[in-house]
């Protein structure tokens, strides 16, 4: 792997030209978005500003900044753990490695909770935990959306936590936080109104299916649950059980592959439903505690 060696001051498109060829021969998708977006994160600017200022110079230590970050790109690691930022429900959430990036397919969990909210015209005092919460962000955008809810969001990893409370306080949402191994360590007194989660589901027989920079980079322990990937799930489902009140909602994101064998898991429950993503696959499964 080479890497683009500056001499002298170079200009922004110069220095986004040779990023953009160095990400191509890594093979690389979407070199361009990948090179731009660590352009405006080393400069400090936008798109706009490097198109119309395309002969402004990088300082010597942009130029260094951008160099490592375009090498550690090249070798596979995610954008967005370069950049520390992921959008996700319109808001700009901080990611690490300790933490699984947050992904437009995870939105229907938020989407279709509210929309079981103000369908069921459920009051404004609602009990909430996100479980296996990562970075936070289905308990954050639950609890900035219905702001006089009581959000709690737990992990099984401290770093995950700390990334998670950064996000909480930063985007101005009121979550209770707990370190817990799926809700072993909660309280399951038949109080909540929604169980929410984008557990692990992933199966260890399906590994070779997972993107590279999955495996390599995000937290296996957010991603793998055993051999086929349920095994998360057979215990969330009967302490999700425990924790609802009656009428009490259970939503979580699945594999897309999955509905058939959860749904059976959720036999003893009502109203079981697959909600597609928008590419027409089972995405969500929402299931009521009769």
């Amino acid at each position: 792997m080479f890497r683009v060696q500056y001499n002298t001051p170079v200009q922004l498109r110069q220095a986004l030209h040779a990023a953009i060829s160095q990400l191509e021969a890594a093979f690389i998708e979407e070199p361009r978005i990948s090179a731009e977006v660590l352009l405006f994160h080393v400069a400090g600017c936008d798109r706009a500003h490097l198109y119309s200022h395309p002969e402004r110079e990088l300082t010597a230590s942009e130029q260094s900044d951008y160099d490592r970050l375009i090498a550690r790109r090249a070798a596979g690691e995610p954008l967005q753990y370069l950049t520390g930022h992921q959008e996700f429900w319109r808001a700009d959430f901080l990611v690490s490695p300790a933490v699984l990036i947050p992904r437009p397919e995870t939105e229907h969990v938020v989407e279709e909770t509210l929309a079981l909210v103000h369908h069921f015209a459920l009051g404004p005092h609602l009990k909430l935990i996100d479980v296996g919460t990562g970075s936070g962000a289905i308990a954050v955008s639950l609890a900035r959306e219905l702001p006089q809810a009581e959000v709690h969001a737990v992990d099984l990893s401290p770093d995950a936590l700390a990334v998670a409370r950064l996000n909480a306080e930063r985007l101005g949402a009121r979550v209770q936080f707990a370190l817990s191994d799926v809700l072993a360590s909660v309280e399951r007194d038949g109080s909540f109104d929604f169980v929410v989660s984008n557990p692990p589901y992933v199966g260890l027989n399906e590994a070779d299916k997972v993107q590279q920079v999955v495996r390599d980079h995000e937290p296996h322990l957010a991603v793998f649950a055993g051999v086929e990937g349920l095994d998360v799930i057979r215990r969330l489902i009967p302490q999700a059980h425990e924790a609802l009140r009656p009428g009490g909602w259970l939503l979580m994101e699945i594999g897309f592959s999955q509905a058939e064998a959860v749904i059976a898991l959720l036999a003893a429950w009502h109203n079981v439903r697959a909600i597609p993503d928008l590419a027409g696959i089972p995405r969500v499964i929402a299931a009521r505690k009769p």
